[in-house]
């Protein structure tokens, strides 16, 4: 029991260490356009690009799965790839939730990052034990929440729901994809030490053909 927790903490040291050099400098995100806004939600319609994904990362909890999949993504940024290149930091982090029957609803979880505009084409290919690889994520819409403060395992949960109760009174009812193979994910854009201003979000796929907004190609930069 004890080794685990020495393993978390560890990870927990390597993140502190890394907010001043990498995560508080993210200069770029994907790139989308708002398609429709409501109170507590909107929906955005994002452009196709590359993502570097763990292999699914089979914890109980949302925190500890997302602190071991960023670690492997941080050790392929820092070079630890067959070019030996250095990737700059992007933001969000994602953790995408693979449903099952788990306490936070949950069997596995994958932990994305979006790769920069510079390796979009051709990713380094990462080193065999890091078990990452690249990730297509074709243009399609995304209904997002945000929520402030620290994504705790009972938070996330609890504001997923509240995004599913607000699209379930809304145009884009039932119309939540099957086809991404999760439930939902969280994306974090901000250190583990950044203790104000902190942005959080709940990502949902959307698969609503019949909806002219979301065949738009015309994508803003956000």
């Amino acid at each position: 029991m004890e080794r685990p927790r020495q393993r978390a903490r560890m990870l927990m040291k390597v993140v502190t260490l890394l907010c001043p050099m990498v995560l508080c400098t993210a200069i770029e995100s994907p790139q989308y356009a708002v398609v429709h806004s409501e109170s507590d939600f909107e929906v955005r319609l994002y452009r196709d690009s590359t993502w570097m994904m763990s292999a699914p990362v089979r914890e109980l909890s949302f925190e500890k799965s997302t602190l071991l999949g960023f670690h492997r993504l941080f050790q392929y940024i820092q070079g630890a790839n067959l070019n030996y290149s250095r990737i700059a930091m992007t933001a969000p982090i994602v953790t995408s939730i693979v449903p099952g029957a788990g306490p936070l609803h949950s069997s596995a979880y994958f932990v994305g990052f979006y790769l920069p505009v510079k390796f979009q084409a051709d990713p380094p290919t990462p080193l065999p034990e890091l078990h990452l690889k690249p990730y297509a994520w074709d243009s399609h819409c995304v209904a997002v929440r945000k929520f402030s403060g620290f994504a705790k395992d009972e938070i996330v949960v609890r504001e997923a729901e509240k995004l599913a109760v607000s699209l379930s009174r809304s145009p884009w009812a039932n119309s939540t994809s099957s086809d991404s193979g999760y439930a939902y994910s969280i994306a974090q854009y901000n250190s583990p030490f950044q203790f104000i201003g902190r942005v959080n979000e709940v990502w949902v796929d959307i698969d609503a053909p019949g909806i002219d907004s979301c065949k738009s190609s015309e994508i803003a930069t956000y």
